[in-house]
């Protein structure tokens, strides 16, 4: 199928990787993404040290090898890189080769031991991380008209829209698997499908050891209605208009993005079994040590809203192994990378 360039008019997913990755694209600012919207590395470091604890747990199934890979995707200013390296045991870090991936310009204030790279290495062994990657890979929409028919969505620079030919192909069949829309005018879903073989590209360059992908999700239980794509800018919601001058997302069916063998868990979860509780400190450390008491009540500040109810404890974690063999769940010490890919009843997600 072929956009309907007349007048301007292209699909979201054109008009998308031209807005975001373009040479004057959203995602090339100086600023980087921090300088919009906050996602949970930059709420706190508590979030990197999950990862890196996240990173000692595989290092151990792996056999502890001799080089360690850790791969941050979509790295934006390398933050995430950066804090997994300071939070890695001396141990470990002598062993770990940390890249971050990202279509910017590599900051000049970079640790010098993070490798800046366009795509990712291949032959990983160790850990791929991709924090808010996946719903920044455009996507084309989809939109049932007037005879129930589902659309794609064709729009212009200004944020004009238009319904264009009927969907179909691979794209319809993505729709009618992972996101069936009833036949009522207005409805509209995202088709995933590059997401998906995104993912899967990604998942190929891991050898041995774990990709994760940490995003706003929705499964086929929970699919809104009308769709999700959104805009933001200086740190507020806006409308999504494709001109460069603001992030456009749409969150990510995680379900359709798992291969064989993944496992898609709650933020809230995985952080909690990485050691991330928002439990208040001791009253009784504020008489005896006060600045202790302070630093303490400003961490379980910090873990609350990584893993809050309604937001981002709400994220996914689609945990895809390769190559791996983990120990049992019931094992002294606990092991939370088997805790995390074992399934779990949906209640103690919660």
């Amino acid at each position: 199928m072929t956009d309907d360039t007349t007048g301007g008019w292209t699909g979201w997913r054109a008009a998308t990787e031209a807005a975001l990755y373009g040479p004057e694209g959203f995602y090339r600012r100086p600023e980087g993404p921090a300088g919009h919207f906050r996602t949970s590395v930059h709420t706190s470091p508590l979030f990197a040290r999950a990862v890196a604890r996240l990173l000692c747990s595989l290092d151990e199934a792996l056999g502890r090898p001799a080089r360690l890979d850790f791969v941050d995707m979509a790295a934006g200013r390398g933050e995430l890189a950066t804090g997994v390296l300071a939070a890695l045991p001396a141990e470990v870090t002598t062993r770990t080769r940390v890249y971050a991936v990202e279509v910017a310009d590599r900051p000049a204030a970079l640790d010098h031991r993070i490798e800046w790279l366009s795509e990712p290495p291949k032959n990983i062994t160790g850990l791929l991380f991709a924090n808010e990657w996946l719903d920044n890979v455009p996507v084309e929409i989809a939109e049932t008209d007037s005879s129930g028919v589902p659309r794609r969505v064709l729009v212009r620079r200004d944020g004009r829209e238009r319904l264009g030919e009927p969907v179909a192909g691979a794209e319809a069949e993505w729709l009618d698997r992972w996101w069936p829309l009833p036949a009522e005018e207005g409805l509209r879903a995202e088709i995933g499908l590059p997401r998906d073989e995104a993912w899967a590209s990604a998942v190929a360059t891991v050898e041995r050891g774990l990709a994760v992908a940490v995003d706003y999700a929705h499964t086929a239980s929970s699919r809104p209605l009308f769709g999700t794509l959104s805009g933001f800018r200086d740190g507020r919601e806006t409308a999504p208009v494709p001109d460069g001058s603001c992030d456009l997302t749409a969150h990510v069916a995680l379900d359709a993005c798992a291969l064989a063998g993944g496992r898609v868990r709650s933020q809230r979860y995985a952080l909690r079994t990485l050691g991330i509780a928002g439990a208040r400190p001791s009253l009784s450390l504020a008489s005896t040590h006060p600045a202790e008491y302070l630093r303490s009540l400003a961490r379980a500040g910090e873990a609350a809203e990584l893993t809050a109810a309604g937001g981002l404890g709400d994220f996914g974690w689609l945990l895809q192994p390769v190559d791996l063999r983990v120990g049992f769940p019931d094992a002294s010490p606990r092991d939370p990378l088997a805790d995390l890919l074992v399934d779990v009843p949906d209640h103690e997600e919660q």
